[in-house]
């Protein structure tokens, strides 16, 4: 497992455009935290996020992962092109004949991107630890490591997500491509979404039903919206007379959704590898 880790993890730190985009993720996640600096004073209007409560226990672990999904496009783009590379430069080709299986080159995909996503869920718990420390009013250990729900379900949501880039990346061989790929899907799965909404289930909610299973659909279900949550916007809403009922909850079926979804993705990639002719 090591060695097959170590192969892959070299891969990318000797591609530069791989190793740029690898750092730049990180340091884009790390700007979280500038969030807490964000400060205007207009006369009486005085507007500072982290006196709104944004990195306070356990809401943190809500906001920070919420947000920091955002970044892992940059991450997308290396597991992609990683798969990539190995057709253009015929690396691929080299392992099987070195000894490699093609089960152990898949096996060793998933390490990596196991990797990526372990490594951000732990970057931004600790990140999110420290600015609450700092930040927040509730220091309590009871309340600092309640709603860890949110650090799993970011993982989930990576694990799901970078293992269908895998599979893209396998599917479609050239990484503009395969990006061009994921946007179309993105598409495809907005058509089928208006479609049950307002033709087969139009004036109901049914189609929430069938959606969820939809494999990007499902991840971005993972982590609802926070913004709603805090408590600056609820007292505006409730002076307007509007009611929240929202549900941030993480629901642990749609974290098995994922979970199927990346087992169907790994497996998909292997048996395409397998049937194919390098």
């Amino acid at each position: 497992m090591k060695r097959l880790l170590s192969i892959e993890l070299q891969k990318i730190w000797m591609n530069k455009a791989s190793r740029i985009l690898t750092l730049t993720y990180f340091i884009l996640l790390s700007f979280i935290a500038l969030i807490a600096v964000i400060k205007f004073d207009i006369g009486p209007f005085k507007f500072h996020l982290a006196e709104m409560g944004i990195f306070n226990f356990p809401y943190i672990w809500h906001f920070n992962s919420y947000i920091a999904i955002y970044f892992k496009l940059f991450l997308a783009i290396v597991i992609v092109s990683m798969m990539a590379n190995e057709y253009t430069y015929g690396t691929l080709k080299q392992n099987l004949i070195d000894g490699l299986s093609k089960k152990e080159f898949i096996f060793s995909k998933f390490l990596t991107v196991l990797l990526f996503a372990l490594g951000s869920t732990i970057f931004v718990f600790i990140m999110s630890l420290i600015l609450g420390l700092f930040y927040s009013s509730y220091t309590e250990f009871g309340i600092i490591f309640s709603d860890l729900s949110y650090p799993l379900a970011f993982f989930v949501n990576l694990l799901g997500f970078f293992s269908f880039c895998l599979f893209i990346g396998i599917l479609v061989k050239r990484s503009a491509f395969a990006l061009g790929f994921l946007l179309i899907w993105y598409f495809i799965e907005g058509i089928i979404t208006l479609t049950l909404r307002f033709i087969l289930f139009s004036g109901s909610d049914k189609y929430t039903y069938f959606t969820q299973f939809l494999p990007l659909e499902s991840m971005s279900n993972l982590i609802a919206e926070p913004f709603t949550r805090l408590s600056a916007i609820k007292n505006v809403q409730s002076q307007m007379g509007i009611e929240n009922m929202g549900d941030y909850s993480v629901n642990y079926f749609t974290i098995l959704i994922v979970l199927a979804w990346t087992f169907l993705f790994i497996y998909f990639s292997y048996k395409l590898l397998k049937n194919r002719d390098l």
